[in-house]
């Protein structure tokens, strides 16, 4: 494996690795060809928000480095190819403690395996949406697909590819920069991002298709505008959130409902919320203050604070908008509450991995409630 590559541009397959990987990758795009149109969104949906939980899995095993290359392991398609630089690797550290380890290794490809997935359905997804501007009208095509609906517009394909390529890119530059923090925590963005886009693309095509659950059924501004409201916090605590993953602050206060017992903790914030910079280090090179980390860890519990109440108040207008949305009020609070308490177990069980990711998915989860929410809040199409 070459180690000289410019760090942005790393391509460390072998050509032979590199056409295995593609013969993967086509056998997954025919298998997303052959399925139903709103079977392929709401897979695509799925397989995402098992992804972002399983990101989170990667960063609290430690894994993000298992395979210090992009996208192969050592140049190699399976970790077991590159079996005798890997031992290096971990003869050279000192031990399976350190970064490389085999099985942190198969973490992390296959963390890249699932993404090359979801990336071979969105171009799927593009490619029938392209085939669908020219037979949309074609009556017999549409019976040869067995009736499927036909996909309506490029626009949303496109932004789906756009943003799968860039979460990409920072999949790799999270390697190729050693887990560099805002770099991570951007990764982390650009999931919930995807995943966003993918919830609203799912319902966009549901009401297309005529499901009723999925219909706008309205709401009044002041609802819908705490909707977003919600929406709009969700997105600063889970940046939060990934900030005190990324930088390892979990336990930078390691009690609750205080910090080291008090709930005025000596912090640092201007330290904590350095953006560019080296994990663990701060810009000059010295290395993070416990004060700085608890910063990080702090703002994170305060944002919690705000982000329920809004939340809250969110899903309270909504229900007594329209009780036809009581049901999503109700999914708000419930994923809610479970992302409350599995926050605080992750305090007080000293950050199980189990709970920790869990935290990661129901973040996913609420928002996915709240987008629903605010699909279905819309005004009524008139006909």
């Amino acid at each position: 494996m070459t180690t000289d590559a410019p760090i942005l541009w790393q391509f460390s397959l072998s050509t032979v690795n590199l056409l295995i990987w593609v013969g993967i990758l086509a056998a997954a795009l025919w298998a997303g060809w052959r399925l139903s149109w709103g079977k392929l969104v709401a897979l695509t949906a799925f397989v995402t928000l098992d992804l972002i939980a399983f990101g989170a899995f990667v960063r609290l095993t430690d894994s993000g480095l298992g395979c210090p290359d992009w996208p192969g392991c050592y140049g190699q398609f399976l970790p077991t190819q590159a079996k005798a630089e890997i031992d290096q690797a971990i003869a050279e550290q000192g031990g399976t403690h350190g970064p490389v380890s085999h099985g942190k290794a198969w973490i992390e490809m296959l963390h890249r395996y699932v993404a090359s997935f979801i990336g071979a359905l969105i171009v799927v997804m593009v490619a029938r949406a392209a085939a669908g501007r020219w037979h949309a009208a074609d009556a017999s095509a549409r019976a040869r697909a067995g009736g499927a609906m036909v996909p309506a517009g490029l626009g949303w394909p496109l932004l789906l590819l756009t943003v799968v390529l860039a979460q990409g890119l920072f999949g790799k530059w999270t390697v190729t920069l050693k887990l560099m923090p805002i770099v991570v925590t951007a990764h982390l963005i650009g999931g919930m991002t995807l995943f966003a886009l993918l919830i609203w693309f799912w319902m966009r095509e549901r009401e297309r298709a005529g499901e009723v659950q999925a219909a706008r059924v309205g709401a009044p501004p002041m609802a819908r505008l705490l909707v977003w409201l919600a929406i709009a916090a969700l997105y600063g605590q889970i940046f939060l959130g990934g900030w005190v993953s990324t930088n390892y602050a979990v336990l930078a206060c390691p009690d609750f409902p205080g910090c080291h017992g008090t709930l005025a903790p000596r912090v640092d914030y201007a330290e904590g919320f350095t953006l560019m910079r080296e994990l663990g280090k701060n810009p000059d090179g010295t290395m993070l203050s416990i004060e700085g980390l608890k910063a990080i860890h702090w703002a994170h519990r305060l944002g919690a604070l705000a982000v329920t109440v809004i939340i809250v108040a969110a899903a309270l207008v909504l229900m007594r908008g329209n009780p036809g949305l009581r049901r999503e009020a109700i999914w708000i609070k419930t994923a809610l509450l479970a992302q409350i308490l599995i926050g605080i177990g992750t305090v007080i069980f000293d950050q199980p991995i189990l709970l920790a990711t869990a935290h990661n998915f129901f973040a996913a989860v609420l928002l996915a409630t709240l987008l629903i929410a605010a699909w279905r809040s819309r005004a009524q199409r008139i006909a």
